[in-house]
């Protein structure tokens, strides 16, 4: 057997990066040098060009001219830069860092960054795969760029952070740590910190443009969030698709879902406190499509149980008609419309009225939207078996005054809400109808016997939610006269001493409306209507006698709210029907 000297053993060749080959054929740089720059770079875990200006080989100045000169890219000075005019949130300050890397503008879909390493494909990828745009590479120096990088991200890194520490801006519930220990989470797919800050910017995004839901869709080869505001969807951004996953799983830490079931819908709850005393909640509900899961999560304000009943635009009448059956001893009161018109707000603020001391109130919902301390609120959780009608039953051996049932859905919990309301309880709780004489015949058809409907509901009220003309660029539409008696007005009515109006748009407000404004049919049930129910009339033959008392319809209070300057009237037309 031979022997081998290990001194003939070959060396394995040292992989020189792009930047040094370049270096190396404008004559800056010699082999050996750059082999051993390459090593240390290897051993103190850092790049090639942070050890080449760091051992003094070359300049930070005399690197940039000749890589400009090399590779033919413009070379910027960017402490000439005003740091406020660039794009501040176009690529997250983690790349900005890792990389050394600093966005200058934006061009279609592609970016101008600032670089001192064209060569850098890594960074080049990692850039395209995170923001899907194209890069065009600018040469800066190495330490000026260094230190625009910090200024950059060091102001929104201090900014972040002192709202939370400052308690201005916190999740409740549950934290990211208590969450890893009781779920298989990996750090990376939890802690991520752009999708942290991108989650925590939407929601108080959301908050401030005072949206009512936001929605994060995902699709194919898009991603986009909207906002329900004033009733209407706005898309707000389009970030990357790749952050899907990432995004699903915080919002899911947080509400305290489990992120690991994708195949199922889930709902879940958070908190963020916002300033010393003020806690808003979330609702979070989770939908598997093709592309992966969207989440609506709908803004629960628990202070908009507290505005009065005159800041939901009840007009006298209907607040007198409201007000006397929510003070009765007993009866049923029903709330009517369709998803999102306000029926959980309307409820509560009869709810805050009456929760008293000397007075038991007990909630049944599915789920529980809105935090009203010194109410007994309970969740329905139909998988454990506790049904709306269970709770009742339960609710009837806890000694209550006063019930809110979240909606009657069957006979079996209609039937029991009916009974309760019949004993000595006021019962409040909703119905899907579109007005208030065709809930009285939908209960009915549900197979509730026209006596007891007749005996326990005191009062009916119907809504919807339109869009408040802005005050400050409202302005008076000039509509025909035909247009106005189609739309229902009477004759009488239209003689000129009102005008209409009609959104304009300004700085202000969204394209012309602020906000939203209740339409509602208050209908109390009367010993004539009672006898119409017994004698088991028709909805029609209900509304007659409805209209026959005073009660306005949903299109003529809709009409009043016109007339009054409070909305328009094609916000009229669009949310009522008649």
């Amino acid at each position: 057997m031979v022997a081998v000297d290990p001194a003939s053993k070959s060396v394995a060749p040292v992989v020189l990066p792009g930047l040094a080959r370049a270096l190396m054929s404008a004559g800056k740089l010699e082999q050996k040098a750059a082999e051993d720059i390459v090593k240390k770079a290897l051993t103190s875990r850092t790049s090639f060009i942070a050890e080449l200006v760091g051992s003094g080989t070359i300049s930070s100045a005399d690197l940039a001219h000749t890589i400009s000169t090399v590779f033919g890219a413009p070379l910027i000075d960017v402490d000439a830069l005003d740091t406020i005019r660039l794009p501040q949130d176009a690529l997250d300050a983690k790349i900005c860092q890792t990389y050394r890397v600093a966005v200058l503008n934006k061009r279609g879909n592609r970016l101008v960054i600032a670089t001192a390493d064209p060569t850098d494909h890594e960074a080049a990828e990692q850039i395209k795969f995170s923001t899907q745009m194209g890069v065009d590479w600018i040469v800066a120096e190495y330490d000026k760029l260094g230190r625009l990088v910090e200024k950059m991200t060091k102001g929104a890194a201090e900014a972040l952070d002192s709202i939370v520490a400052s308690g201005d801006f916190e999740f409740g519930d549950v934290s990211v740590e208590e969450a890893t220990e009781t779920q298989d989470v990996g750090q990376n797919e939890v802690e991520d910190a752009p999708i942290v800050k991108f989650l925590q910017k939407m929601l108080i995004d959301a908050f401030n443009m005072r949206a009512s839901d936001l929605h994060f869709e995902p699709y194919e080869h898009t991603y986009r969030v909207r906002f329900r505001i004033d009733g209407e969807l706005r898309e707000i951004a389009s970030p990357p698709p790749a952050i899907k996953e990432k995004l699903a799983s915080r919002i899911k830490v947080i509400s305290r879902l489990d992120i690991s079931e994708k195949r199922v819908p889930q709902d879940g709850r958070m908190k963020l406190k916002i300033g010393a005393d003020r806690v808003i909640d979330f609702r979070v509900s989770t939908l598997p499509t093709l592309f992966g899961e969207k989440i609506v999560i709908r803004i629960l304000d628990p202070s908009s149980a507290k505005m009065g009943i005159e800041a939901l635009g009840y007009e006298p009448e209907e607040k007198e008609r409201l007000m006397s059956a929510i003070v009765r001893p007993y009866g049923m009161i029903l709330v009517t419309g369709p998803t999102g018109s306000g029926k959980t707000v309307s409820l509560y603020t009869c709810l805050n009225l009456l929760n008293k001391p000397g007075v038991n109130i007990s909630t049944a919902e599915d789920p529980s939207e809105i935090n009203l301390p010194g109410v007994n609120q309970v969740n329905v959780n139909e998988k454990a078996g506790l049904t709306f009608a269970t709770a009742l039953k339960a609710f009837l051996r806890q000694d209550p005054d006063i019930i809110m049932v979240g909606e009657i859905r069957d006979l079996e919990t209609a039937d029991i809400a009916i009974k309760a309301a019949q004993t000595g309880h006021l019962v409040l709780s909703t119905l899907h109808t579109n007005d208030a004489p065709t809930t009285l015949t939908r209960m009915r058809n549900m197979g509730i016997a026209p006596f007891n409907i007749a005996s326990s509901v005191i009062l009916i009220t119907a809504q919807r939610l339109g869009r408040r003309l802005c005050p400050k660029c409202k302005e008076p539409a000039d509509i025909p006269h035909e247009s106005l008696v189609e739309a229902g007005y009477k004759e009488e009515e239209i003689d000129g001493s009102w005008v209409t109006y009609k959104p304009v748009g300004c700085s202000a407000c969204n394209n012309g409306y602020k906000g939203r404004v209740g339409i509602y049919e208050v209908m109390p049930i009367t010993e004539e209507l009672q006898r119409i129910i017994l004698a088991d009339g028709s909805a029609l033959e209900i509304a007659k006698q409805a209209r026959l008392e005073g009660v306005r319809s949903l299109r003529q209070a809709g009409l009043h709210k016109a007339k009054l300057g409070v909305t328009s009237l094609e916000e009229v037309l669009a949310v009522t029907n008649e």
